[in-house]
């Protein structure tokens, strides 16, 4: 996604460690109700980029209840593999989109009220280009949350990051307060 390239993978959280990414552990720290309920309401179009397993997905998709939609997008086919098993037959199906993203585009081409980032930014090369396509993706009012670890992200890269989302055109807000964490709210 937006400058990955194969010998960046190990960039990329590999599937093997999908199950340290969707836990009972991790949702008492990371509860994704609190983290997103702020953002995400009935009837919207949401976009989870990096959406791994499907850890904040599947929460959003009850959010945006039977008139919205979730798209779920990774740059892997077993992330996907795994939502979609986990959705499987559940009337959540009907509501959320499983997309595989390109090495240098997300490429979903419905705007969205909202786009979740969570933990994968760190994983874009062009974050430049990256925070563009985003901009391009969400509706007049849409807003995009970004949320970096800071055991992996530094304060000043996270700073550098948001200056480059700036420059991309985005107003930046402080984001909600998130175990571990940085992030920040955009709006266009």
């Amino acid at each position: 996604m937006a400058g990955i390239t194969p010998k960046d993978k190990n960039r990329v959280c590999p599937v093997e460690l999908a199950g340290g990414l969707d836990n009972t552990i991790r949702r008492w720290l990371q509860n994704p109700k609190k983290i997103v309920g702020p953002y995400v309401h009935e009837g919207m179009t949401v976009i989870d980029i990096g959406c791994g397993p499907g850890f904040f997905t599947v929460p959003m998709a009850a959010m945006v209840g039977p008139s919205g939609r979730v798209y779920a997008c990774d740059l892997q086919d077993g992330m996907l593999d795994r939502l979609k098993a986990k959705i499987r037959g559940s009337e959540l199906e009907g509501r959320i989109t499983p997309h595989k993203t390109g090495a240098d585009t997300i490429g979903v081409k419905e705007r969205a009220d909202f786009i979740l980032v969570f933990y994968m930014l760190h994983e874009v090369l062009d974050k430049g280009g990256f925070f563009r396509e985003i901009k391009s993706l969400l509706k007049e009012n849409g807003k995009a949350l970004i949320v970096e670890p800071n055991f992996h992200v530094s304060r000043d890269e996270f700073k550098e990051s948001m200056v480059k989302a700036g420059k991309a055109g985005f107003n930046i807000m402080e984001g909600p307060k998130v175990f571990m964490s940085r992030s920040g709210v955009l709006t266009a």
